[in-house]
């Protein structure tokens, strides 16, 4: 059978848990993402826009969305006889029947599917970054440089260089040194997460990382080690557009970037589309009397009320007197007729009652969670129901199907967290 030039892993597999109740019954790269999209869908749409068209899709947590979503892989013409997209979740075999412990340890349990197409090189891909990039150009520079491994970079600011991999490299930009998460770091050079390994090569750091180490990870591991036997590694410079969207912040202030009147971040390019899968929906509405001001909006979406810098999912209806403003209404989210929104995300599929007011007050720090919930973003997670009429803070986490009696006194202060765990998916 014929062998495939390049083949890309693509690892979706994390919780995401910097997201709070965002992920709670979610992976991370299902995540929706500018009303329309989900993250996961930008890494793939850059995969069949760069000619690659076998994607191995490596999942662990909470996989069924995601997995739904990416089905057959229509959308990205990912559907192909030989090729196309394969999800790998972990398996049971003679040799393992473990999780995936760590992101090379996932490509390990897989080299069977590498292998079957034989491929000259192997990309490797996170599933939860936004950003456009022309992997056959980043191919293009490894092949020249008779590279073992390529990795992409980009320049970060000094601090935020320690929340990354930080790259050293020589005046011919091959690479010799590499720290992962540095707290003094010695360059502002960070790594994508985005690799293009030789197969050979990437093969046998695989192998020998695994004899070694229980969680085998590309950045503490294997690119150490590649250094280490002095491979021929090589850094590749990005300058586009990227996000990390794994905190909360950073998802709201990416999402909201959008709607802008010239945002960074261009959706709506006729060369470099950003496929997905799109639900059969009918049009939009605007209901006389309503509001838009500088939003995105999804199809099947009804507005009664008045919507202000908002991105707003399919399928949404938000009820005449409703005012939403700063936030991030993600599909099937209705809101009832008076209930005042600022600054919040909510998820998929959820109802907030009539005048209930979200967002008010002055921010606290969260009581439970201080490390995920750090700003006055308020956020409910999918599936969820907030009961008509209550007042709830900023800087607050809700999660499931709520009632009157979560809420003392009708409110729920800023900082605090309503989350009940036992809501059936």
């Amino acid at each position: 059978m014929k062998k495939k030039e390049i083949i890309a892993m693509l690892l979706a597999g994390g919780q995401g848990s910097r997201l709070g109740v965002l992920t709670t019954h979610l992976a991370k790269p299902a995540v929706s993402f500018a009303g329309k999209y989900k993250i996961i869908d930008f890494a793939l749409s850059n995969c069949i826009n760069s000619g690659i068209d076998t994607v191995g899709v490596v999942t662990q947590y909470q996989p069924l969305q995601l997995n739904r979503h990416i089905g057959i892989g229509i959308p990205w013409d990912l559907d192909k006889s030989y090729g196309g997209v394969a999800i790998l979740p972990p398996y049971v075999s003679k040799e393992s029947n473990t999780w995936y412990t760590g992101t090379a340890n996932a490509v390990y349990q897989n080299i069977p599917y590498v292998a079957y197409y034989n491929p000259e090189y192997v990309l490797i891909l996170s599933g939860d970054h936004i950003y456009k990039m022309d992997y056959e150009m980043m191919l293009n520079y490894h092949k020249k440089r008779n590279a073992d491994c390529t990795i992409a970079v980009i320049q970060v600011e000094p601090e935020e260089a320690s929340r990354f991999g930080i790259i050293n490299t020589d005046e011919e930009n091959r690479i010799v040194a590499f720290e992962e998460k540095p707290k003094e770091p010695k360059s502002r050079m960070a790594s994508m997460g985005i690799y293009i390994f030789k197969w050979k090569a990437l093969r046998e750091a695989l192998v020998l990382s695994e004899a070694n180490h229980d969680d085998s990870d590309f950045g503490k591991h294997i690119i150490p080690y590649l250094i280490e036997q002095k491979y021929r590694l090589f850094a590749y410079q990005y300058e586009g557009f990227w996000r990390d969207v794994g905190t909360l912040d950073a998802y709201w202030e990416t999402n909201l970037e959008l709607v802008g009147l010239v945002p960074d971040f261009n959706l709506y390019e006729a060369y470099w589309k950003i496929y997905t899968k799109n639900e059969i929906l009918p049009p939009q509405y605007i209901a006389p009397g309503s509001y838009i001001e500088k939003c995105i909006l999804g199809e099947g979406t009804e507005i009664y009320g008045s919507i202000y810098n908002c991105v707003i999912g399919s399928g949404v209806i938000v009820e005449a007197g409703a005012v939403v403003r700063d936030s991030i209404l993600m599909s099937g989210v209705t809101v009832g007729e008076g209930t005042r929104i600022d600054k919040s995300i909510i998820g998929e599929n959820t109802c907030i009652g009539k005048g209930v007011r979200m967002g008010e007050g002055e921010f606290r720090t969260n009581g439970e969670y201080p490390q995920i919930y750090v700003s006055d973003i308020t956020v409910v997670g999918e599936n969820s129901s907030v009961p008509d009429g209550v007042s709830i803070g900023k800087n607050c986490a809700l999660y499931g199907q709520l009632v009157p009696e979560d809420f003392p006194e009708g409110r729920l202060e800023s900082g605090s967290n309503r989350i009940k765990e036992e809501v059936e998916q």
